[in-house]
């Protein structure tokens, strides 16, 4: 986290959440309100692959008085879902966001426009080719009256049909995140692309039984739900690699710099240690050069002293315990 959580303190997070949520919650009861005034649209639409089936002198019906009132409501909130799901995930993110680096920020980021785009892409396919195929399924058990028997014809109540439509929407549309799922995870080192591909054989058996659960019980739904599936698990695999590939790149390079670095803290080391060999060399030439002097000097005062004095000569200069030649030669 960046110093921005350490100079923001905690109630103000809270606040700032509190801020975001209402926003999210305030587009959603808007969206809502826009929603149930064109409900019977939205029902209509979601009702079509049936309608198209049955023919146009068929009916559906309601066995509760409440019915069609809570099935008008439930249409309003899921259609009000879908509209405001960009303003949810645009204050999830401006919450989020300021908290990242920049490098997190822009890996995240095409998450945020892919998970709306991949659950319309999950509803469109249930929507267009799975329910016409399974509407079919299902009322090519309809028989026609005769004189020994019953005619079995098909009464679907409203609620009843809404809420299926609704379950195979939401599981397509959740299954189809998957891809974002796993490349995050991939990206936080959680799982693996080669992980990924030797537990492929338990993958399958997973979509299908997740399939299987999720969708009526019939062939068509499983296979149109298991196959879509496994085709997303081998996209997430693809996109794991490429994640993975990424975070080598990116962790060779900050190899890289600080080889770089290091390199450039030994040169400086070096440069240091000759400029202090250079000064201690320097300072010995110096002391011998005082050394040197201070002998000559010794020298020019015993010369005088001789000359001054005749044949018994007084010395003025270094005595001889000093020893002014031995000193000179210790210098150097």
């Amino acid at each position: 986290m960046q110093s921005h959580d350490k100079q923001m303190p905690i109630m103000e997070h809270l606040i700032e959440l509190r801020n975001r949520l209402t926003w999210a919650v305030l587009a959603l009861f808007i969206t809502f309100g826009v929603c149930y005034y064109f409900v019977e649209d939205i029902y209509g639409f979601l009702v079509q692959p049936l309608a198209e089936i049955m023919g146009p002198d068929r009916r559906m019906i309601y066995t509760a008085l409440t019915e069609v009132f809570f099935t008008y409501v439930k249409v309003s909130f899921f259609a009000a879902c879908f509209v405001s799901a960009p303003v949810f995930l645009g204050q999830f993110w401006a919450f989020v966001a300021p908290g990242l680096y920049k490098n997190e920020r822009s890996a995240f980021m095409p998450f945020i426009f892919a998970t709306p785009i991949l659950f319309l892409m999950g509803g469109a396919l249930v929507y267009y080719l799975i329910m016409p195929l399974a509407w079919k399924f299902f009322l090519s058990f309809e028989q026609a009256g005769g004189a020994s028997n019953l005619a079995i014809q098909l009464e679907a109540k409203v609620g009843e049909y809404l809420s299926l439509v609704m379950k195979l929407i939401f599981a397509f549309g959740l299954c189809f995140q998957l891809p974002v799922l796993l490349t995050l995870m991939a990206r936080a080192g959680i799982v693996t692309a080669d992980g990924l591909a030797r537990r492929r054989k338990y993958a399958i058996v997973i979509a299908f039984g997740f399939a299987a659960v999720l969708t009526p019980p019939d062939l068509i739904s499983q296979i149109g739900l298991g196959i879509p599936i496994i085709i997303l698990y081998e996209i997430s695999i693809i996109m794991a690699r490429i994640s993975e590939r990424k975070r080598a790149k990116a962790a060779a390079d900050d190899d890289a710099d600080e080889d770089d670095e290091a390199d450039s803290d030994d040169d400086g080391e070096a440069e240091a240690a000759t400029g202090t060999a250079v000064a201690t060399a320097q300072d010995g030439v110096d002391a011998q050069g005082e050394a040197a002097a201070s002998y000559d000097d010794g020298q020019t005062s015993l010369t005088r002293s001789s000359d001054d004095e005749g044949d018994s000569p007084k010395l003025s200069g270094p005595s001889n315990n000093d020893d002014g030649e031995d000193d000179f030669n210790n210098a150097r």
